[in-house]
């Protein structure tokens, strides 16, 4: 094809074209056209505006034009809802004979020897009488519209002369009025002659239906029905899609009044005398009986005569994917016909050359569904959605020897027009070439010109004015093309960075469930320390965490470290709820190998909420990944748990200042100089708590041993192990959370530690050695003392948890066992004793309350200060 088509926007629409839906016919002067919603518009091409918009109980799924000949439009003073004297649709008088035709036809009431399925010669429905020529001028008024509730018959010119003059547009509702045939759900129709065919899927079968048309419109009777079983889909139960339902006619049945005028209606072919007894055999062929064909969503292709007595649906082929289009070359008498799939195959059905009856199959080019489609005389025109394309049919016959087989057909030719959702049948324009009608995807009706073949022995070339125009519906289509290719490149950015980003949780969230056995190899990993500060002229405990990302990867935005501080001692608030307290720090980005530090307040001077547990997470919300796309659905999050910190007294004592600086052995000077509390004696009480550990499992545990010693070296002087394990407890030892380095103030000869604990009371701290007896090792004895209870329980708590640690960082060996029955023996025989004590209290009646908290509160001071030795 040479040359380029051109493009001209009639009108926009209100809807925008649905593939499976839409549909457009041309009966000049009006466009009738379904965009698959509850409206269907008629457009005027003569006076080039929209005439009237149809609005419909439901979705429409298919129309009809009616008859041809003005048989159901009466004169402009008729008035369907109240007809006036001079024309009673009802009662038709002798002044009005459109609605009873002569003698020898009568259309409202036939004769009792009159069969539709096999007129006899005196009235044939299916061909009206001389008076009334269907190929005569066309006035298309009435509509036959499908959808869900059934199927209604308007009359187009009844309604707009009663319509309210306006500039635009006259909008009309289609009445329950209307309704001819109530069962919904017909998915084609199709008007032969008085016969309306509606193509609907019942539970198990096809049902083509078929009822006969009432003048005036009224209910229509149903006459029969053909049936055809479904085909049992396997896999998934596909969408529904619209049928195909034509109407083929014998060439020299009912011949064409005019040599000028051998069209159809829309969905009506002649066939040559030949090709037709080929396809439907010589009954059919003899009776001059019109044949519907049906293309199902399953591939079939069905056939059925209507006026031979007990004809049925059979299947004349089947193209095993949907098809999309049925057609037969015109407008003369064709010789094949012509079926499209969904997916791109093509057969050709005609007479071959020993003259019987010939199948073609082909597959033709395209790339995405097969939308809508319509035929000339030489050319297949289909959309794709992204193209308009033209298929060259060979001449004359299929060509085939009788049987099917796969044919080369040339290459379509692309015309450059995208997003086409429904085609007219094609016309001749005044210049020669093809013209088209178009509904495209979003809306808008399009007349498509495309220009006349030109002989290859040269022709003129064409003048300036129509290579412009043909050089703008290039661009134009060109325009539409990069419009439409940059916002899939964008679609498709978008969904990979999705994609990518995707992915990066996914391998994130494997390489953490795949966790190694020591927590300081993990690929990403969170580690504290504590330490008091001032804000805002107040003391305050605070946490300084730092995540760091030692994986591959890199933690972009979209991640988020979410630390959760909860009490382990705390009561339950007074309002009720949780007493944990969250954080939130947004990642903007964190590359492999860096680091991220975020500070968090614990707690305030005075506070003795210890101790606390910090649970650190990654937290990666799905709602960054769907943006706006699902905007309005719930979306989640991918949380991952990395470390838990604990924070304790130990966290918490402040060591040093200007009220501890005092460094000695003098604590009743150091409590008195805290606001220590006197019993009735004047001195100052206290409270203390030990623990003692082993000297063997200190020196496994915290001195490095040396590697291969050089002899002749001197061997340095053995470490203090006091000093050794204070600085462990003090600089964090065992704990989750590490203590900010501080300076040890510690006598080297007691080594005693002066602090303040975090609820303000004064503490000392101070490790001695233990002689070795010959029943007991050397052991290091650590003791905490102060006059708030709650310091030396917590302080005793925090002392035996990082002792815990201790023993599992210590390699293994076997202790004595003499010596832990000894220490256990022992144990046990000051636990009957100290029981003996407080049964002979509680059986005092005249002990008071004080009394016997007195006695509790000595046998808990000694059970502290004589600890079981930890080996």
């Amino acid at each position: 094809m040479e040359g380029r088509c051109a493009v001209d926007t009639w009108t926009q629409l209100g809807g925008s074209g649905a593939r499976d839906t839409a549909k457009l016919i041309s009966c000049e002067p009006h466009v009738f056209i379904c965009d698959g919603s509850h409206q269907v518009y008629v457009f005027n091409t003569k006076e080039r505006k929209l005439a009237a918009v149809l609005q419909s109980p439901a979705p429409v799924t298919d129309l009809s034009p009616g008859p041809t000949c003005d048989l159901l439009s009466p004169g402009p003073t008729c008035d369907l809802q109240s007809p006036g004297p001079t024309c009673d649709l009802q009662s038709p008088g002798p002044t009005c004979d459109l609605q009873s035709p002569g003698p020898t036809c009568d259309l409202q009431s036939p004769a009792p020897t009159c069969d539709l399925l096999s007129p006899g010669p005196t009235c044939d429905l299916l061909s009206p009488a001389p008076t009334c020529d269907l190929e005569a001028e066309r006035q298309t008024h009435i509509l036959f519209v499908s959808c869900a509730s059934g199927v209604y018959c308007v009359d187009l010119q009844c309604l707009l002369d009663r319509a309210p003059a306006s500039p635009g547009p006259a909008e009309l509702g289609v009445s329950p009025e209307r309704l001819v045939v109530e069962a919904g759900g017909a998915s084609s129709l199709l008007l032969v002659g008085s016969v309306l065919l509606t193509l609907s899927q019942r539970d198990e079968s096809w049902l083509l239906t078929v009822h006969q048309t009432q003048t005036p419109p009224g209910r229509c009777e149903e006459l029969g029905s053909f049936s055809l079983p479904l085909v049992p889909e396997s896999g998934p139960r596909r969408r529904r899609r619209r049928t195909v339902l034509i109407c083929l006619h014998c060439g020299d049945a009912s011949p064409p009044s005019s040599s000028s005028d051998s069209s159809l209606p829309g969905g009506h072919f002649r066939l040559e005398p030949l090709m037709f007894r080929l396809l439907f055999g010589v009954e059919a062929a003899l009776a001059g009986s019109p044949v519907v064909l049906c293309g199902l969503p399953d591939g079939r292709l069905a056939f059925a005569p209507l006026r031979l007595p007990g004809s049925r649906l059979r299947v004349l082929h089947s193209l095993e994917q949907p098809v999309a289009v049925v057609a037969a070359p015109g407008p003369g008498l064709a010789r094949c016909l012509v079926a499209l799939g969904e997916r791109g195959g093509l057969v050709l059905i005609g007479a071959d050359r020993g003259g019987g009856l010939g199948f073609t199959e082909a597959r033709v080019a395209a790339p995405a569904p097969v939308a809508c489609g319509c035929v000339d005389e030489r050319r297949l025109y289909y959309s794709t959605g992204s193209d308009l394309l033209a298929l060259d049919l060979p001449e004359g016959s299929s060509g085939g020897d009788g049987g099917e087989e796969a044919a080369a057909l040339p290459s379509p030719t692309s015309l450059n027009v995208c997003r086409v959702a429904a085609l007219s049948e094609p016309a001749r324009h005044t210049a020669g070439g093809v013209e088209l009608l178009a509904l495209s995807e979003r809306g808008r009706l399009l007349r498509i010109r495309l220009p006349e073949r030109r002989a290859e022995s040269g022709v003129a070339t064409p003048p300036s004015s129509q290579a412009g125009r043909r050089l703008r519906d290039l661009l134009s289509a060109i325009g539409d093309v990069c419009e439409r290719a940059s916002a899939l490149e964008t679609v498709i950015k978008s969904r990979n960075a999705v994609l990518r980003r995707l992915n990066q949780v996914i391998s994130v969230s494997l390489l953490l469930a795949a966790e190694p056995p020591a927590p300081r190899q993990r690929p990403v990993r969170c580690v504290g320390g504590a330490s008091w500060s001032s804000l805002l002229q107040r003391r305050v405990l605070t946490l300084r965490c730092v995540l760091h990302n030692a994986s591959p990867y890199v933690l972009e935005a979209g991640w988020t470290l979410s630390l959760a501080v909860l009490p382990l001692c705390a009561p339950a608030p007074a309002g009720g709820g949780s007493p944990s307290r969250s954080f939130s720090f947004p990642l903007r980005r964190l590359s492999s190998g860096d680091k991220l530090e975020v500070s968090v307040p614990l707690a305030e001077d005075g506070d003795a909420c210890f101790p606390l547990s910090v649970s650190c997470s990654l937290v990666f919300s799905l709602s960054g990944l769907l943006g706006g796309e699902e905007a309005g659905r719930p979306a989640g999050c991918v949380s991952l748990p990395l470390d838990t910190l604990t924070v304790d007294w130990l966290h918490g004592l402040r060591v040093g200042g200007p009220r501890a600086g005092a460094v000695g052995g003098d604590l009743s000077g150091f409590l008195r100089s805290h606001g220590g509390r006197r019993n009735e004696s004047g001195s100052t009480q206290t409270y203390c708590a030990c623990v003692r550990v082993s000297a063997a499992l200190l020196s496994r545990a915290l001195l490095p041993e040396r590697s291969d010693p050089d002899p002749e070296e001197p061997r340095p002087a053995p470490p203090d192990l006091r000093l050794a394990l204070l600085d462990w407890l003090l600089s964090g030892g065992g704990g989750a959370a590490r203590a900010e380095p501080r300076e040890l103030q510690a006598d080297r000869r007691s080594a005693v530690v002066l602090a303040c604990a975090p609820d303000g009371a004064p503490v000392r701290l101070s490790a001695a050695e233990v002689a070795a007896g010959e029943e007991s090792p050397a052991a290091v004895r650590v003791q905490a003392e102060s006059p708030s209870v709650a310091a030396v329980c917590g302080l005793h708590h925090a002392l035996l948890s990082r002792i815990q640690t201790l023993l599992q960082k210590a390699p293994e060996e076997t202790s004595s066992t003499s010596v832990q029955s000894l220490a256990l023996r022992r144990a046990l025989q000051r636990a009957e004793m100290h029981q003996n004590r407080i049964s002979a209290a509680l059986a005092t009646a005249a002990a008071s309350a004080g009394q016997i908290n007195q006695h509790l509160l000595a046998v808990y001071r000694e059970l502290r200060e004589n600890p079981l030795l930890i080996t």
